[in-house]
């Protein structure tokens, strides 16, 4: 952990233009400067430098934040290793906070078992390369598996000797410990018997993490033999962690991030061939059940994902489990079914490259159509299995996040399975409340039942609710600490002005209003945390944040796409800028954003009384309608606020 005098000392230093002019040209635009944007494809320039406010913001892909940002994007590196690159760029020396005993072992342990690991990749590599039976044994083998010496290369594939011991002994004889030879998992010992290697007679994968250190080893046996296992990984350790890592990631992660898509496979073959073959943006979970952890990793460098599954039935069900992981995590899932008996491995040597890129894109089926493809095929015509069917669909629909994708998605369901969508929309909340439960957390969106007379709603509403907690941020990040409105006491006298944030902070607290969105009512948090204690909070703290979700909103919302010409202002031609019209627009704001808030109130009290049941119709009716009455009479005078704001 990096002590947060050295943070702010890096963050004083670190210049944002300086910094990105090290990836991209900049010319000067006003006080601004311009640039193409290096996070993706553009021809006209929309990516915009503001010295003034340490922060970049693209106008086309909507990225944007603060030097420490822009490196994590740019590196796919994390937090605290884009600090440790801005501190060697501009020669600080990082202080780390003080550490215990314990941690400073387990960070000597750590560095000791990766240099043990670089040191097995380098002697694997010499055993393959210049060495008799490496050559005979192991490059003929990926020779034949079609694998160029350059793809061989590329991905440091090796070999360990099938002498019971060498790696051992060799390592021990370059001056490394026995402790660190079996932390890695190259050695195995116990007490009575000499150490000897794991991977004896094998052909060896290095597993890469994300910055091309090798962390862990898969190998497979040269020889046929049923008692010993075909494939053979590096056990758990301080420095790999399986459910953590993707297999090929390292190689991959710049044409992911160009491609903005990701191939996942299930074997290091898989990897390899389509990388030979052009498709470089391919990662594998290495034959493990896929994990959030992973996925996670994937989505640092896209949104999209497409699986890519052999002809197997019986396995393509038992992964079914990583499609919904993946929906859960608000990503896009596709999928692509190889013809039998193909995996990605043969179908990449058996087929061209233009074969293979015009399979791919031609095969591609969004997740709705190859689940209910699958389940309904084995349903048949049996009712029940057809209705389990439709609920293992609607399981998968109602783990989506995000409420007008799951809309499109029951859309889409509803064409294909022949089912009404006013009977999925139920079953779908009845998902969602009982994961909520599950849990034990609530969900910070209104659920709605989007079903009012007959006619299906569409969640724009809530979208819209969205865009106004946008505004209100946008307005506490750039005018928060401005004066709103005078204060006055008993005497008619001024003492103070109330700021902007005050303003804000007091009106939703009123009405004890948190806003929908999680990373905006973070932020509110933090500006409330600072009221509280008396404090006026500026936009620059938002902008060194150190959780890069903070920082990136905080730069986004700040950032003005069009600034007036220094043309227009030497004609001295008056313009109102928006901060001199906060007094109308802030408490605007504010009583629109309550609006809509009770308009969604009022469609959930509607909702359940269409849901009342004959038995508690009489009882509960009457409950519900006082409620209404009360929405409907304050959301009168909201309007009637508002409408006399606007002739004011």
């Amino acid at each position: 952990m990096i002590d947060q005098s050295t943070v702010d000392r890096i963050f004083e230093a670190a210049q944002i233009v300086d910094v990105v002019q090290d990836y991209i040209t900049l010319k000067r635009r006003g006080v601004n400067y311009l640039g193409l944007c290096p996070f993706h494809n553009e021809k006209t320039p929309s990516f915009t430098v503001s010295p003034a406010k340490n922060i970049y913001k693209c106008f086309g892909c909507g990225k944007g934040g603060n030097p420490v940002n822009f490196v994590m994007e740019n590196e796919k590196i994390s937090y605290y290793e884009s600090l440790k690159f801005l501190a060697k760029r501009y020669h600080i020396e990082i202080v780390e906070a003080q550490q215990s005993d314990e941690e400073i072992q387990q960070r000597t342990d750590r560095e000791s078992m990766m240099i043990v690991s670089d040191f097995g990749r380098k002697l694997f590599i010499e055993n393959l390369f210049q060495r008799t039976e490496g050559m005979t044994i192991g490059l003929s083998y990926f020779k034949e598996r079609g694998f160029r010496e350059d793809t061989i290369k590329k991905f440091e594939l090796g070999y360990c000797l099938e002498e019971r011991d060498h790696f051992t002994k060799r390592a021990q004889k370059e001056g490394f410990k026995l402790e660190f030879l079996v932390k890695t998992g190259l050695s195995i010992y116990s007490e009575g018997h000499s150490p000897f290697d794991r991977f004896s007679g094998r052909v060896m994968f290095p597993i890469h993490n994300l910055t091309g250190k090798v962390i862990a080893y898969g190998g497979r046996i040269m020889k046929a033999d049923k008692k010993t296992a075909k494939y053979l990984n590096s056990p758990e350790s301080e420095i790999y962690h399986k459910s953590n890592v993707l297999y090929g990631i390292f190689h991959a992660k710049k044409s992911i991030v160009q491609e903005n898509k990701c191939y996942l496979v299930e074997g290091y073959t898989d990897v390899i061939s389509m990388h030979q073959a052009g498709i470089e943006n391919v990662v594998s979970s290495s034959g493990t059940s896929l994990t959030m952890e992973q996925i996670r990793l994937i989505k640092r460098f896209t949104n999209n994902i497409t699986i890519l599954y052999d002809g197997d039935q019986a396995g393509i069900k038992a992964s079914l489990r990583g499609i919904d992981l993946i929906l859960e995590e608000g990503m896009n899932v596709r999928v692509i079914l190889l013809p039998e008996p193909e995996d990605p491995d043969s179908f990449s040597r058996s087929h061209s490259s233009s074969e293979l890129v015009e399979y791919l894109n031609t095969n591609e089926t969004d997740f709705i159509h190859f689940k209910t493809n699958l389940l309904i095929f084995d349903a048949e015509n049996d009712p029940m299995k057809r209705a389990q069917a439709i609920s293992e669909i609607v399981k998968s629909i109602a783990i989506v996040p995000d409420a007008i994708t799951r809309s499109l998605f029951l859309r889409e369901c509803s064409k294909l399975l022949h089912v009404e969508e006013n009977i999925l929309y139920p079953e779908v909340n009845n998902q969602r409340k009982a994961a909520i439960a599950k849990k034990g957390t609530r969900d910070f969106q209104v659920q709605l039942q989007p079903q009012i007379d007959n006619k299906v709603f569409s969640p724009i509403e809530i979208n819209d609710l969205a865009v106004v907690e946008r505004e209100i941020v946008r307005l506490l990040l750039n005018y928060g600490i401005l004066p709103l409105f005078p204060l006055y006491n008993e005497d008619n006298e001024v003492t103070r002005e109330i700021s902007v944030e005050e303003y804000i902070l007091q009106e939703l607290q009123r009405d004890e209003l948190e806003l929908s969105q999680p990373l905006y009512n973070r932020i509110l948090q933090e500006f409330q945390h600072f009221v509280n204690n008396g404090e006026l909070l500026d936009n620059k703290y938002f902008i060194e944040y150190p959780e890069p979700e903070i920082s990136k909103v905080a730069a986004d919302l700040i950032t003005q796409k069009y600034e007036l010409s220094k043309r227009f202002k030497k004609k001295e031609i008056f313009i109102e800028t928006e901060d001199m019209k906060l007094k109308t627009i802030v408490p605007e704001m504010i009583l629109t954003y309550k609006s809509k808030r009770i308009n969604l109130m009022i469609k959930e009290v509607q909702l359940q009384i269409l849901a009342l049941q004959k038995d508690e119709f009489t009882e509960k009716l009457t409950e519900l309608q006082q409620q209404m009455v009360l929405l409907h009479n304050l959301r009168n005078e909201i309007s009637k606020n508002l409408r006399d704001r606007v002739i004011i």
